[in-house]
């Protein structure tokens, strides 16, 4: 059992499946508040959780100042700039088009770690597997909602969806490669608490501040969301720290998030029904994460045979 849980498999499934979550909490949330403040807020939440597993505020802050530069690029790249970009490209872009551009998001983290992080190289092989999850990305999100007409297509969202992917390329690809030695939960407490931060502050001249009363609901999904975010970014840069992980193979599994995310819709929210071309695509995606780990094994096994004996 013990092993499972530190498996590097299922704590990346873990993490997706928490993420695939998100999507029904943050429909019911803004129904109440704006956009950037309430990802602002949630993930102040989120970084305050995790404080009490940093090993106590003193070495925190001795951390945090030793490590600035690094944290601070990580704050900005997967916090407040991932999600402004995320929460503007939503208000312009149709929701199948949205899910299918941040959909290519491993697509995008693994050509910049094949750039940018040694033996993280990209394969023919692997790249046509990445199609082939995308593919099955496309068909889920048509399966679930129809695109609007041309002309409500703006490219603006479009080119600002893609912002959000390669945010989230160039923080992986930090994490791994500059973030050594920081303590994973140092580092997500720290991201999300600067990050949030800087959410909040930054919506109040956009948005207003919101004082509006809000229901029971909306509490209990901000407290999920806040969890979410605190237990599955923690684990995905526990993940990203660990030697011999590849940010590339690791970012595979976030094809299951839309997965996930589409099957919990069509359990809880009204209206939403699954179709047959969005079921294809789910059995695409499956096939494409099999594919991917059985083509890792044989790697890891030509690197045995090839490798010298002592």
């Amino acid at each position: 059992m013990k092993s499972l849980i530190t498996n590097t498999t299922f704590l990346a499934i873990l993490a997706c499946l928490l993420w695939s979550t998100a999507f029904v909490g943050v429909k019911i949330g803004l129904e109440y508040t704006t956009p950037l403040q309430f990802a602002g807020i949630r993930f102040i939440i989120s970084g305050l959780m995790i404080l009490p597993f940093t090993g106590g505020l003193r070495k925190h802050w001795m951390v945090f100042i030793k490590n600035r530069p690094v944290i601070l690029k990580i704050a900005f790249l997967n916090t407040f700039f991932q999600y402004m970009l995320f929460y503007t490209g939503l208000t312009m872009t149709p929701a199948a088009l949205a899910a299918i551009v941040i959909g290519a998001g491993p697509l995008f983290i693994a050509m910049m770690a094949h750039f940018m992080i040694p033996g993280d190289r990209m394969t023919w092989i692997k790249t046509l597997i990445f199609l082939m999850g995308f593919t099955g990305i496309i068909l889920v999100s048509f399966g679930r909602n129809q695109l609007s007409s041309a002309g409500e297509v703006g490219i603006t969202g479009i080119l600002i969806l893609l912002g959000v992917n390669v945010a989230s390329g160039f923080g992986n690809v930090f994490v791994a490669r500059d973030a050594g030695g920081i303590h994973p939960f140092i580092l997500s407490s720290s991201s999300m608490i600067i990050g949030g931060g800087a959410l909040f502050l930054f919506s109040i001249p956009v948005e207003g501040f919101n004082t509006v009363d809000k229901p029971l609901e909306y509490y209990g999904a901000l407290a999920w969301l806040s969890f979410l975010s605190a237990a599955a970014i923690s684990i995905w840069f526990t993940l990203l720290k660990r030697p011999g992980v590849k940010v590339s193979d690791l970012n595979f599994w976030k094809f299951l998030i839309p997965l996930a995310g589409a099957i919990l819709a069509w359990i809880i929210l009204p209206g939403e029904r699954p179709a047959w071309i969005a079921v294809a695509g789910m059995l695409i995606i499956a096939l494409s994460l099999v594919f991917l780990n059985i083509y890792k094994r044989r790697s890891w096994q030509r690197e045995l045979r090839t490798s010298p004996k002592i």
